[in-house]
């Protein structure tokens, strides 16, 4: 089999907490034909794979390297510090940066947040993971920010979270290669844009006007009054209103038949 007689397929990339379901099945109802991949990778290998050609799009965090990508942001993430459900933050309703300066704030190397100052205090070695992130604030060795999606996706029974006001926030974003931007990947961006199925700004053009035209029933030739027929008018010349018999001419009163 050939490449050109190879069925088409689409791959998309996502990061740890985003969650794709949604415009998968968007996709799934509108190309039946067209298998959709879930490719899940790190948020530090995203933009690699989408230059190496893993993919053909993914849903990543911002701030990227974009020199080559073409990038749509879609939401922005509430960010939120994960503590301990007996912690003195889970009293509160939202706290922020300084509210935590006096405990120690772990910084995960895959961090997704750009911090400039990260808050509180440092501990003495940073986790590799925010899922050892995670592990370590369930210890009691100290507390996670990090975006609230991520907080859920490593959700503990004996941990909670508020929001930190303050703080960066993380952007997820759709991203493709700028020199590969297919019909699928177009299709794609209709779809996470809320485009319906009969967009204009699709690629599927609308049937031509002479099919249009040429269609049974669709009335395209405009018909013309049968010769001889008065033309119906709103002003009630030429025809009583609500009588369809000429001026001039009663109709009878209905009753019994004549004997």
């Amino acid at each position: 089999m050939t490449g050109s007689e190879t069925s088409p397929s689409f791959r998309l990339a996502y990061v740890p907490g985003v969650t794709p379901a949604k415009w998968v099945r968007i996709w799934n109802e509108r190309l039946p034909d067209v298998p959709l991949h879930l490719v899940q990778v790190s948020a530090e290998e995203a933009s690699g794979v989408l230059r190496d050609g893993g993919a053909d799009a993914g849903l990543l965090r911002l701030p990227t390297d974009r020199t080559d990508l073409s990038a749509i942001p879609l939401y922005t993430e509430t960010t939120v510090v994960v503590v301990p459900k007996d912690h003195l933050v889970a009293a509160a309703d939202e706290v922020t940066p300084e509210d935590l300066a006096d405990d120690i704030v772990l910084h995960p190397l895959d961090d997704t947040l750009d911090w400039e100052h990260p808050p509180g205090r440092p501990a003495i070695e940073r986790p590799a993971t925010t899922k050892d992130a995670v592990e370590l604030v369930a210890a009691g060795v100290g507390l996670l920010v990090v975006p609230q999606s991520l907080a859920r996706l490593h959700h503990r029974k004996d941990l909670t979270y508020r929001p930190v006001t303050g703080t960066p926030e993380s952007r997820v974003a759709l991203s493709w290669r700028e020199d590969r931007t297919t019909d699928l990947v177009d299709d794609f961006i209709g779809i996470v844009r809320g485009r319906t199925v009969n967009s204009t700004r699709g690629r599927r053009p609308a049937a031509p006007a002479e099919a249009q035209r040429d269609r049974p029933g669709t009335g395209g030739a405009r018909r013309q009054p049968a010769a001889g027929k008065p033309k119906p008018t709103s002003s009630g010349k030429g025809a009583r209103r609500g009588s369809g018999a000429p001026k001039g001419i009663k109709r009878g009163k209905r009753g019994k038949p004549r004997r």
